[in-house]
């Protein structure tokens, strides 16, 4: 199992404006975090501080559990697909590899296309496959690079509501064991995939987050679970408030 991932900040300013506030925070060893907000919150530049896309603000840490650091260690997995056109389905799942100068392990990359459903497809060019086809490719390229953390800057949100459904629980399945942290905007796949949901609020001294209690249950949670529909209220509530 992937250790936990402690995150320690002060304020986080971008353009002068606070966005971010103060705060401790730490994602549970092998689970899932979600995290929801009002757009322009803060959830992303959450992540690209974490992925090493932003650079730290003077007094912030980053503690991974085994003591260790981050460099190396992190797969992503954003909104857009993001596959190269001009290489076949097995091609792009290798890509990190080859981008790295090493040499591909077709046969992981072979597994991990059977185990996204898309057996039969490797020679498929991009534009060959569906959307939701696009990021299941996607997912098998990000569990590809096998790191222990992942970040997830709403993964499923350009694809239709039932493919959505089938991707929560394929990714739910194929990620358990690792420590992610899933940014999206849809309450019901936050209480679906999550262990924990952090909801981040405007202050002013930037966001702060404040964590939604959950079912008893353990992810994945079935979306008609009585207790997970009281739960999406509570959720909708807090992110109304938040707005």
């Amino acid at each position: 199992m992937a250790p936990d991932l402690g995150l320690i900040l002060p304020v986080v300013q971008l353009g002068g404006r606070p966005v971010l506030g103060a705060c401790e925070l730490r994602f549970g060893a092998g689970q899932v975090t979600a995290l929801l907000g009002p757009s322009g919150v803060g959830k992303s530049t959450l992540l690209r501080l974490l992925a090493g896309l932003m650079p730290l603000p003077a007094g912030a840490r980053i503690l991974p559990g085994d003591g260790g650091t981050l460099a190396g260690r992190i797969a992503w997995m954003g909104q857009q697909d993001l596959l190269m056109p001009w290489l076949d389905l097995r091609g792009n799942v290798a890509l990190g590899a080859r981008l790295r100068g090493q040499k591909p392990d077709l046969a992981r990359a072979h597994a991990l296309i059977q185990s996204v459903g898309l057996a039969g497809r490797e020679k498929a060019r991009p534009a060959e496959l569906s959307g939701g086809m696009r990021q299941r490719a996607a997912l098998a390229r990000t569990l590809m690079e096998d790191r222990p953390f992942v970040l997830m800057d709403e993964p499923f949100s350009a694809v239709d509501a039932p493919t959505r459904h089938r991707l929560q629980g394929l990714a739910s399945g194929l990620l358990a064991g690792r420590t992610v942290l899933l940014v999206t905007h849809d309450p019901l796949e936050a209480l679906r995939m999550a262990h924990r949901v952090l909801v981040l609020r405007p202050g002013p001294n930037g966001a702060v987050a404040a964590d939604l209690a959950l079912p008893a249950s353990p992810p994945l949670r079935a979306a008609t679970d009585p207790a997970v529909l009281t739960a999406q209220a509570a959720l909708l509530d807090m992110l109304a408030d938040a707005a």
